[in-house]
């Protein structure tokens, strides 16, 4: 089958035709995949700023049909449609039973440990993510995969894979946004727009979107921004728009130190500094310990939007049948998996582009 593959950080992406998958062992299900996202998260992989064993087939936002099922899988079938998670929750251990399970790392761990794919020479290959998305096929642990209706178009249920649980989840899951609350969100890339609808549902009075590119701006209002500014003149806008006070919450979506300590600042006295976006392990956030006690601000972690797909996957989808959450624009472009090494270009260069979905058939 076709798979893209990464064999070093900042190598080619590599299109391949000839990987198979490896079972599914009797826990495990076999799910053709229809409709990937193209997520900057990926993109970080294949830089080396995400770490990812490998090789690997990259890709993590996903949905498609059940093909098979091991033994010991029930409740899902061969073309079931579905949807797929890459933090399962293995149900049993400290975080699933106490209502986190977006912190379960027991298939995370599984995912740089056991290779879920085999190239055409016999080399094994893992998923990026616990997934491995960009193939038109793969195997995971039943408890990555979340069906859903069969009338939800699956390039728009794989936003729901990623996107849209983890920047809708961060304002409805995280920082539980209050109706008529201010709100700053730094970036408009898939995830931050993703928690500007967030907000406009929760019913934030105010939104400020923040991205360099005013190219998003626009794109911004239309998912529920208010305003919308540049980095440059946030500290301005903030003042006309809080008197100076700062936001209720201030959502990071990007994934960088120096956005995170621009949310910080953007923050009011006792406000929440959500973190969302995903950055490396070496970029390192500097706050003074005065601030960090006086200033009383939360720094809240969003991991996954605090998202339980198994839940919150039937409400954006019974969201979208109300007209109330946009998923259908959040989309750029659909493209084809020959398309892939564009796709990924564009997104780093940082335009305009949302998400681009690719569609298998």
């Amino acid at each position: 089958m076709r798979a893209a593959v990464l064999h070093e950080p900042g190598a080619a992406l590599e299109l391949r035709d000839d990987v198979t998958v490896a079972g599914p062992d009797p826990g495990e299900v076999r799910v053709r995949v229809r409709a990937t996202g193209v997520c900057h998260s990926d993109v970080s992989a294949l830089k080396g700023v995400l770490p990812a064993s490998l090789p690997a087939v990259l890709g993590h936002e996903a949905a498609g049909e059940v093909v098979e099922t091991g033994s010991q899988v029930s409740g899902l079938a061969p073309g079931d449609h579905v949807l797929l998670s890459f933090i399962p929750p293995c149900g049993s251990c400290a975080d699933c039973l106490g209502g986190q399970p977006y912190l379960c790392i027991t298939y995370v761990l599984e995912g740089f440990t056991k290779p879920r794919f085999r190239l055409g020479d016999g080399a094994p290959c893992f998923g990026f993510g616990g997934l491995g998305a960009w193939a038109e096929e793969l195997v995971v642990p039943a408890q990555a995969v979340v069906r859903i209706d069969p009338d939800v178009p699956f390039e728009l249920a794989a936003l729901l894979s990623c996107a849209v649980a983890t920047g809708v989840g961060a304002v409805i899951n995280t920082a539980r946004v209050e109706e008529g609350a201010s709100v700053v969100v730094i970036g408009a890339g898939g995830i931050g727009l993703s928690v500007i609808q967030g907000a406009r549902l929760a019913g934030a009075a105010t939104i400020l979107a923040v991205d360099p590119i005013e190219a998003k701006h626009e794109a911004a209002k239309r998912f529920g921004a208010t305003h919308a500014t540049t980095p440059e003149q946030m500290e301005a806008v903030k003042g006309l728009l809080t008197g100076g006070r700062g936001f209720d919450h201030a959502f990071e979506a990007v994934g960088r130190s120096s956005t995170v300590k621009a949310a910080w600042q953007a923050a009011r006295r006792g406000g929440d500094v959500v973190v969302v976006g995903a950055g490396a392990a070496d970029d390192q956030v500097e706050i003074d310990a005065f601030s960090l006690l006086f200033d009383g601000k939360n720094i809240l972690s969003s991991i996954y939007g605090c998202s339980d797909l198994r839940r919150d996957a039937r409400r954006f989808v019974d969201l979208w049948r109300a007209g109330r959450l946009d998923l259908e624009s959040l989309i750029t472009r659909r493209i084809r998996f020959e398309d892939l090494p564009d796709a990924v270009l564009a997104l780093d260069k940082g335009g305009d582009v949302i998400r681009q979905v690719v569609l298998f058939d």
